[in-house]
């Protein structure tokens, strides 16, 4: 639709009248049905330009006096026009036209406006009521626009956050898999050792079998019974059995060890996904540090030293799962801002106002330019493919949701330090993000 044909609907074609027409003329015509709508009548130059608005409420004012009609009805319409009347172009938006009618009605509305073309030639009359409802139709539909770009974007808000989380996961997934692989080659390599060294054992089991079966044949001759007395005393040798026992405490005890390390990593990977868990559970802040740490610790191990400074906490009410992800990004991204290897210090602490969680890393450190935009949906400073951008955007947003804030503070070739508060009372309407 464009602007022309909108308000070209408005448009009335009304007759114009000529200035020399009489008032008592004006009159009749006011009264006839086809302009029983109208509150005014154009008058026109033999141009067809506007020249004045007749309006009924000037005539009333005219025919109500004693002998009004008698002494001003032969006059011409001139005399009684408006000669400024409210003149509103076709080329004007339907917005534009509603802006220039409204800010120059007077109240009560008396008058109509004319509307004309590019040259300001006449073409009808506009009344405010159609474009009042005009109005009302184009903001509902604009209305209706805004519902579904809402609708919309909400759902790609939706789909981003999962991206995020995905991408998160991968990388989470990612480095639990490297630390699985530890334990698991050793444990591996342990087993592969006790089959080795187990293999003797199992051939001296046999011979002693041998052995004793000959003895209990009353038909073993003694060239046999030598034969396996011979090979018992050989497998005996070979296997060395008062040897082997502490290197099968060693290998077993290396062995639980890793069994032990790969249950710590899958518990702390539950944990962090807190899965089995409600929105609302009382934990403790210090538990989630330790398992954010702990998925980590892949990512962190060959970047920096970690000093954990974790203070005494009250169990808060919040989602576990959310503020691992906060974390796991805040330690991610500690990892990758230092160069070489560094010190990434993280400490909790609580007083009356809230508990207080701490993550400094001795890294390159922001500029203040840069600094003002970590929080922005996808302003990231890593190069394309190895960020979305949206790490810290997400996680503000999980921290304001618990009712907290997270504030930064940095300085090139110092490092950063970002610090989230929270309330010791989880806000009641917190948002749950997707």
């Amino acid at each position: 639709m464009t602007t022309t044909s909108a308000l070209a609907r408005l448009l009335r074609p009304v007759v114009p009248l000529p200035p020399e027409l009489s008032i008592n003329e004006v009159a009749e015509r006011l009264l006839t049905p086809e302009h029983k709508a109208f509150l005014s009548l154009p008058v026109v130059d033999a141009e067809s330009r506007p020249l004045g608005l007749v309006s009924r409420t000037r005539l009333q004012d005219i025919f109500m006096q004693r002998f009004g009609r008698d002494l001003r009805g032969r006059h011409p319409v001139r005399e009684v026009m408006n000669p400024e009347p409210l003149v509103v172009s076709l080329e004007t938006s339907l917005e534009d036209a509603a802006k220039q009618v409204t800010g120059q009605l007077q109240y009560p509305i008396t008058e109509d406006f004319i509307l004309v073309d590019a040259e300001g030639r006449y073409c009808g009359l506009g009344t405010v009521l159609d474009l009042l409802k005009a109005m009302e139709a184009r903001i509902g539909q604009r209305n209706r626009v805004l519902r579904k770009a809402l609708v919309d974007l909400k759902e790609s808000q939706v789909q981003l956050l999962q991206s995020e989380k995905m991408a998160s996961l991968g990388q989470m997934v990612a480095g639990v898999a490297h630390e699985l692989n530890t334990p698991l080659g050793y444990v591996k390599n342990n087993v592969q050792l006790l089959r080795e060294l187990s293999a003797p054992i199992f051939e001296l089991a046999r011979a002693q079998a041998t052995l004793a079966g000959c003895l209990a044949d009353p038909g073993c001759d003694e060239e046999r019974l030598a034969a396996a007395l011979r090979d018992a005393a050989e497998a005996r040798e070979l296997a060395a059995p008062e040897l082997l026992e502490a290197d099968f405490r060693q290998l077993f005890g290396d062995t639980l060890y890793g069994l032990e390390q790969i249950a710590e990593l899958v518990v702390g990977l539950k944990d962090f996904a807190r899965l089995d868990r409600a929105m609302s559970e009382e934990v403790d802040l210090n538990d989630c540090i330790r398992s954010a740490l702990l998925i980590a610790r892949n990512h962190i191990k060959d970047k920096a030293e970690v000093e954990q400074q974790l203070g005494e906490l009250p169990r808060i009410a919040c989602a576990p799962s959310q503020i691992n992800q906060v974390l796991l990004n805040l330690l991610t991204n500690a990892a990758q801002a230092i160069d070489g290897r560094g010190l990434i210090r993280i400490r909790s602490w609580a007083d009356d106002d809230g508990l207080y969680i701490s993550v400094r890393d001795s890294g390159r450190g922001m500029p203040p330019e840069v600094m003002a935009k970590i929080f922005d949906p996808f302003f990231t400073t890593k190069p394309v493919g190895q960020g979305t951008g949206l790490g810290l955007s997400i996680s503000y947003k999980i921290v304001q949701d618990h009712g907290g804030q997270i504030r930064v503070a940095s300085e090139p070739g110092r490092g950063t330090r970002f610090l989230i508060s929270l309330p010791h009372l989880r806000v009641a309407a917190m948002k749950r993000s997707a």
